[in-house]
């Protein structure tokens, strides 16, 4: 009863945003390249920046949001499926730093829900649209067939690599797939744990360029991140980076990664309930091919 009054009264305090929240889905070609913690500390730089920001995992191979912030999730989206418990009831907040909802074991079934539990989860996100600016959904690494759609329902898709010559080709190859059903999707590519700022901003305009040459993709340069002592660091405390140390080299990079991302970010008044309405129109389609 605690927990439901207090996710109530925050739910009460939240501001409502006129907008709907601007869904992110932030991918990598493989794993190991730090996609989730990348994504966990773009989100806090965001709400440095006065936005109102949710972190949703949906990485159901190796969710490991929980475990880079350092707690253990009272409730996971699986719950709110199997005990039917309003979207509310599952949203944490760390060290009163940052929202976000835990993947959870058995999140594959999210992907392969039915027509019933996706209506629950539709009618449930609904409610989050208007109270956050960013949503950002951590994805799991690869391509899957099973959350594809997520991602193609997104305003904007992220993709993390590292300037490894196997990374770059599994990033292109991440690329490619998403394209493949979805040829207008805003991209832009994170070169990670780059020895030097020039030859990581080389690495992203050599797959720019072959993202232009052979899938006629405009690839956009979203920034460059340092290899960084302090990011191991930060992981084994259980700490993100950008509270670890705030004025190392990567969250220096990470500062202006986001405030550059924030400045060249299109302001679109979205229409309420798109992201929804894109996933249903995504889903449709799969049933209809069964048939």
């Amino acid at each position: 009863m605690n927990d439901q009054a207090e996710n109530l009264r925050r739910r009460l305090h939240m501001k409502y945003n006129p907008r709907q929240a601007k869904t992110l889905s932030v991918v990598s070609g493989k794993g190991g390249v730090g996609k989730s913690n990348i994504a966990l500390n773009f989100c806090l730089q965001l709400k440095n920046h006065h936005n109102k920001v949710l972190l949703f995992d949906l990485d159901f191979g190796m969710g490991n949001v929980d475990i880079l912030l350092g707690v253990h999730p009272n409730k996971t989206i699986i719950d709110m499926f199997q005990e039917q418990l309003p979207i509310w009831d599952i949203i944490g907040k760390v060290s009163g730093e940052l929202d976000y909802i835990a993947g959870g074991s058995g999140l594959n079934s999210l992907f392969k829900a039915d027509e019933t539990m996706m209506d629950y989860f539709f009618d449930q996100y609904d409610q989050l649209i208007t109270m956050y600016d960013y949503i950002i959904f951590d994805m799991g690494a690869g391509a899957a067939q099973e959350s594809i759609r997520f991602v193609l329902a997104s305003d904007e898709c992220i993709v993390v690599t590292t300037p490894e010559p196997t990374s770059i080709t599994d990033a292109y190859g991440m690329i490619k797939y998403i394209l493949s059903y979805h040829p207008s999707m805003p991209l832009r590519v994170v070169m990670n744990r780059s020895q030097t700022e020039k030859s990581g901003y080389e690495a992203l305009l050599r797959l720019k360029k072959v993202a232009a040459q052979f899938l006629d993709a405009d690839i956009q340069s979203m920034g460059v991140l340092p290899e960084d002592k302090n990011v191991p660091r930060s992981v084994m405390s259980q700490t993100p980076f950008m509270l670890y140390n705030d004025r190392s080299p990567i969250a220096k990079a990470m500062k202006k990664l986001t405030k550059e991302y924030i400045s060249g970010s299109l302001d679109i008044m979205q229409e309420k309930s798109t992201f929804i309405q894109k996933l249903k129109q995504l889903l449709n389609e799969r049933q209809e091919g069964k048939s």
